[in-house]
């Protein structure tokens, strides 16, 4: 039962390269739909498609920026989920619930790297 509650250093150098591999991975897809972009608070702005200047081409336009940008928004708040817990490693505060200061079981942060709240605080929060 000890083994359930505490988390070791292999299981957090575990999650840790987890959690940067999928940043790494977020970052190279954001790359891949967006655009460095100062007037945007993100510095970053969805690419236009361009497929031509019939009807068809310019809904087919919209439909595909509409997907991206909404796919840019999952993937921007993923990242920022990630910075965050990846500075809780860093800080020594990781796996520790930040509602009631209990630590997190290890099997939640594998199963969910980014779980800054226990499964108890969740689910009271999820039901109020």
């Amino acid at each position: 039962m000890e083994n359930e509650t505490k988390m070791d250093q292999e299981t957090l150098d575990q999650i840790k390269q987890e959690l940067m591999d999928r940043k790494n991975k977020i970052i190279e897809d954001l790359n891949d739909i967006s655009r460095e972009d100062s007037h945007e608070a993100d510095n970053r702005s969805a690419k236009f498609p361009e497929y031509g200047d019939k009807p068809d081409e310019n809904a087919q336009e919209i439909s595909e920026y509409s997907t991206t940008v909404e796919t840019e928004r999952i993937l921007e708040k993923t990242l920022s989920d990630i910075n965050k817990a990846l500075k809780r490693i860093e800080d020594g505060e990781y796996g520790v619930c930040k509602y009631c200061g209990q630590e997190i079981y290890p099997k939640r942060l594998l199963a969910r790297p980014t779980a800054s709240s226990c499964i108890e605080c969740k689910t009271k929060l999820q039901s109020s």
